[in-house]
């Protein structure tokens, strides 16, 4: 597979993730970020130990994960990438929604997951066709 297809590829997984990073740092009480490491508000055990040793603990995990999401999803054989990247993305998708629901309703939870439903579909044709073309489907 070619490299910018693989890259195309994270597209999906990273955008879900970094929007859920988003909007986790940008609800979180102000009092956490004042060093009240118990106004902290995280739903994924890991990110809740993080946050809770420090207020970098939420970027640090952050980072971490980012990397992670985009070695793996880059290196991993085709079908395990498909499979982590998807994964990546629903569970993004379900810990930024969460943070939809509550501060902009349940509509606003139905658009974001068609959007990242129709990126992921998008970018996914897009490079299937691609290595068709080329005869590189298998890795």
């Amino acid at each position: 597979m070619k490299k910018n297809h693989k890259l195309l590829l994270l597209i999906p997984a990273l955008w879900a993730s970094i929007f859920d990073i988003f909007i986790t740092t940008f609800f979180q009480n102000p009092d956490y970020w004042k060093g009240d490491l118990s106004k902290r508000r995280e739903g994924n055990p890991i990110g809740d130990w993080f946050m809770s040793q420090h207020v970098s603990g939420l970027f640090i995990i952050s980072a971490i994960w980012v990397i992670l999401i985009g070695v793996l999803g880059y290196y991993l054989p085709a079908k395990l990438r498909k499979i982590f990247l998807l994964f990546c993305l629903m569970a993004h998708s379900y810990g930024a929604s969460t943070w939809l629901d509550v501060f902009f309703g349940f509509w606003s939870v139905i658009v974001f997951i068609f959007l990242n439903t129709v990126l992921y579909s998008l970018i996914e044709d897009y490079v299937n066709k691609k290595e068709a073309r080329r005869g590189l489907l298998a890795d």
